[in-house]
C-alpha cells in the first residue's frame, strides 16, 4: 500500500509540474493563435471530445440500467 501511495504522489507531482509550466506561456503566443483562429479550432475539438464522452457515458448508463432491470 505504501508503494502505491508513492507512485500516486509521483504521478500527481508530475502532472502538477506540467500544469505549472503550461502557465508560463507568453502573451505573444496567445495573440498569434487568436489572430490565426486556431484557438477556436482547439476549443471546438475539446468541446466535441467532452460532449462525445458525456454522450457515451449516458448511453452506457442506460444500457447498464436495462441489464439491471432484466436481472
Amino acid at each position: 500500500m505504501n508503494k502505491l501511495k508513492q507512485i500516486g504522489a509521483t504521478i500527481a507531482f508530475a502532472i502538477l509540474s506540467v500544469f505549472a509550466n503550461a502557465q508560463t506561456a507568453t502573451a505573444e503566443s496567445h495573440d498569434i493563435m487568436r489572430s490565426n483562429g486556431k484557438v477556436y479550432v482547439v476549443m471546438a475539438v475539446v468541446v466535441t471530445i467532452v460532449l462525445g464522452l458525456f454522450l457515451y457515458l449516458i448511453s452506457l448508463d442506460r444500457k447498464i440500467s436495462k441489464l439491471e432491470r432484466k436481472s
